[in-house]
């Protein structure tokens, strides 16, 4: 990254040291293509793709790294939705998600009433720092005529 994009990205930079972090090349890289374009949910993979297109050549690893990073520092927050499968937010307010199975898409819940009741006492020594709800969606499933059986065939 040259000096003209350093200065470009000042702002990055300057949040990433207010988080703690040290601003090498590649966080401030990777810091600029999420915090760009406001509120995000996307995976490492999806981030290391944008970073190549980019023209940032930066590992995967270097991108897991970064990710993980930034969310220790407060700058993310992670979702595990499906499985393996995790997000990173930009959006670090308490706030919930939908999920869309099988486009693997995630937005956010409006602010709004959505209200978790009965919970269960935390162990000993504990307390509930916070819930995260994830609602998964799905196209809703057509409602035809109903179809005839078919015959087995000569009896």
């Amino acid at each position: 990254m040259d000096r003209g994009c350093r200065k470009e990205n000042v702002a990055v930079d300057k949040r990433v040291r207010e988080a703690g972090l040290r601003p090498t090349r590649q966080r401030i890289a990777l810091a600029d293509l999420l915090f760009a374009k406001g509120d995000r949910h996307l995976s490492a993979e999806e981030l290391h793709e944008e970073a190549l297109a980019a023209g940032v050549p930066v590992s995967l690893a270097t991108v897991y790294n970064a990710l993980h990073q930034f969310t220790q520092a407060g700058l993310l927050r992670i979702l595990a939705v499906e499985g393996a499968k995790t997000y990173f937010d930009t959006n670090t307010s308490d706030h919930h998600h939908f999920y869309i199975e099988g486009e693997n898409r995630i937005f956010d819940i409006e602010s709004g009433p959505v209200t978790v009741s009965n919970l269960p006492p935390p162990p000993e020594g504990m307390e509930i720092a916070n819930v995260d709800i994830v609602v998964r969606l799905r196209p809703k499933r057509q409602e035809g005529p109903a179809r005839p059986e078919q015959s087995a065939g000569p009896e």
